[in-house]
Parts: C-alpha cells; structure tokens; sequence
C-alpha cells in the first residue's frame, strides 16, 4: 500500500546535473522525514541527504555538500535531489526513504519505507 517511486536516473557526463524524483503514496506524506541513500556496486547503502517533515531542516553527507540539494513539496508528495556537478563517484543506486520517527538521519533502521531505487551514471 506504502509505495515510494524514483525517477530521473539516467547516464550523465562528470560535471552535469541530474534531478532525482521520489512520489510518495499510502502514507500522510507531510509527517514523514525523507531521505535520499545511494548504493554502488560492491558497497553498503550509504545516506546522501535528508530533509524534515516541513522542509525547514536539511542534512547532507560531506561527500555531497555543495553539490546535492534535497526539497520536498508536501502538496504534490514528493521529495527531490538536485544533484550538480556530478562526479564519477556518484555513480549508484538511489534510494528514497520515508521515516515517522527521525532521529539519527544517516542510520537506515530509523527510515521505515523504501523505494526500488533509480540508476545513477556518472561518466569521465
């Protein structure tokens, strides 16, 4: 019933920019704090960013500052990922997340849905 569905991956050259989209249904989407985690071949899930229920507070791994922005749009249920200046090391999977509860917002117990993930490849 809970689905969270990304969209925007693609192939990208080092230095463009991609916007990832999450739509969020089956839940009160603007109670939930939302995440962005990436994983690439061979290693863990890693946390990318996350934003509040209101959109007031952000977060960002080091590896993404500057770089990444994370918003939401608590009408339309969905939740974005600008990412620019793309670097062949963000190359992975993305994957949106939605929690109730958030507290440590780069641990993925505390998320409590996932979505399949979107394709992210950045070339040199």
């Amino acid at each position: 019933q809970v689905q969270l569905v990304e969209s925007g991956g693609g192939l990208v050259q080092a230095g463009g920019s991609l916007r990832l989209s999450c739509v969020a249904s089956g839940l009160t989407f603007s109670s939930y704090h939302m995440g962005w985690f990436r994983q690439a071949p061979g290693k863990e899930r890693e946390f990318v960013a996350a934003i509040n229920w209101s959109g007031g507070s952000t977060w960002y791994a080091d590896s993404v500052k500057g770089r990444f922005t994370i918003s939401r749009d608590n009408v339309k249920n969905t939740v974005y990922l600008q990412m620019n200046s793309l670097k062949p090391e963000d190359t992975a999977v993305y994957y949106c997340a939605a929690s109730n509860a958030l507290r440590d917002y780069v641990a993925k117990r505390q998320y409590d849905y996932w979505g399949q993930g979107t394709q992210v490849t950045v070339s040199s």
